[in-house]
């Protein structure tokens, strides 16, 4: 909490601050500034409510300082900007940002609210870096309802691309360099952001649908054209079950724009599904690294994950923008202080054998039970930490061995 101390005004919201992160990690069933409040030992929940509302502070110099935080303790020469959307099901029409529209959240159209985000993937870990909320035109085309919800008077409608787009632009205006971008067909399928991306030098992997106009053929068209000796069998990176193989192989488009533009395909080795990915370098990129890039899309997935299941990042209960905008980066900043202390953690103690590494989940449960409110049966937590991490270490141990037996 030192490191954005300065972004508060007082000395109040700032401890208030560090109890609302604190309440984030903890392990109650519900986050709210009611439950949190209550959990924190405060009277009432007004202090919380107010924190987020009326409190004088600058939530995206805190933002900021997360960004710095991450790319700080989790920097990396081969790391990857990451783009996605996640949305959260809402009620009624006052909350900021809500219509009817799809979210991956639900799989369907609900009403809704969705938010963009970058995430910064490396070795050492994951965590998003920045967000922005979608405001639609319904929105946009309304200002007194913009007003109403804390959205200022200069308030435009912005595809999700061009909030990405702000956001890339943003990490790299601080002063912080990546190679690569990546993100779905939302993303892939805007020329701007690719344009963007090409002209400050940045290499892409960003999905395409099988209908994209590559030249003079779409992409779909262009994968019958792969010779079966062109496939090969790759991994994506770790998942849940072990490593993510697919087949994959990569075609040179021939494009008047300059740099390397290629399209690379990957083929699901059980249902034989296509996906397909444009790609930009300004140098030759090999297929292990363009696989390496489309592969870090899934640690998006991971934060998401991790951001609502830890850190509360979906349990807002707030209608207006300002309370919005508090709120999730308070949760990354929670979030980002799990990522370090587990990167961290796996640099300097060696994980036994026996033992998985220690997960955000499992750091954020010793963190609560033997730092912010210890226990007396201190031992006891820390042997069923031992437990739980042997026995998911045998049980993944023998799903490997099953999917290698499967692959012989």
């Amino acid at each position: 909490m030192g490191r954005i101390a300065g972004r508060f005004t007082r000395v109040e919201p700032r401890l208030r601050a560090g109890r609302l992160v604190l309440g984030l990690l903890s392990d109650l069933p519900r986050k709210n500034c009611w439950t949190i409040a209550e959990w924190a030992g405060e009277a009432s929940p007004h202090g919380m409510q107010h924190l987020l509302c009326r409190a004088v502070w600058d939530a995206d110099g805190v933002r900021d300082d997360v960004r710095e935080y991450v790319v700080e303790h989790l920097y990396d020469d081969a790391a990857v900007l990451v783009v996605d959307e996640t949305g959260d099901v809402k009620k009624g029409t006052h909350t900021v940002g809500v219509q009817r529209q799809y979210t991956g959240t639900a799989g369907r159209i609900e009403n809704s609210q969705v938010a963009v985000y970058l995430v910064y993937a490396g070795m050492r870990g994951h965590a998003a870096v920045d967000r922005e909320l979608y405001i639609p035109r319904s929105w946009t085309c309304d200002p007194d309802r913009c007003r109403a919800a804390g959205l200022g008077q200069d308030t435009v409608f912005a595809t999700k691309p061009d909030l990405a787009r702000t956001m890339i632009e943003r990490f790299l205006d601080a002063g912080h360099h990546v190679g690569w971008v990546t993100g779905d067909e939302v993303y892939g399928g805007n020329p701007r952001l690719r344009t963007a991306l090409e002209e400050r030098g940045i290499g892409y992997v960003l999905a395409v649908a099988c209908s994209a106009e590559l030249g003079k053929f779409r992409a779909d068209a262009l994968v019958r054209k792969v010779p079966k000796r062109a496939w090969q069998k790759l991994s994506a990176g770790p998942g849940a079950k072990g490593q993510r193989f697919y087949d994959w192989a990569v075609i040179d488009l021939a494009e008047a724009a300059p740099g390397c533009h290629q399209l690379l395909i990957r083929r699901n080795r059980s249902t034989g599904e296509l996906a397909y990915y444009r790609c930009h370098s300004t140098t030759p990129a090999s297929l292990a690294t363009l696989v390496r890039v489309a592969g870090s899309r899934w640690r998006v997935e991971e934060t998401f994950q991790t951001e609502k299941g830890l850190a509360g990042l979906d349990e807002h209960q707030v209608r207006r923008y300002p309370s919005w905008a508090r709120w999730v980066t308070v949760a990354m900043l929670a979030h980002a202080f799990l990522a370090v202390v587990r990167a961290d953690e796996h640099a300097h103690r060696p994980t036994p054998d026996d033992l998985i590494p220690l997960s955000c989940s499992e750091i954020c449960r010793l963190f609560i039970a033997l730092v912010v409110r210890p226990v007396r049966d201190a031992a006891h937590r820390l042997a069923w930490s031992d437990w739980r991490r042997r026995h998911q270490a045998r049980s993944r141990t023998s799903h490997y061995r099953r999917q290698a037996a499967s692959q012989t």
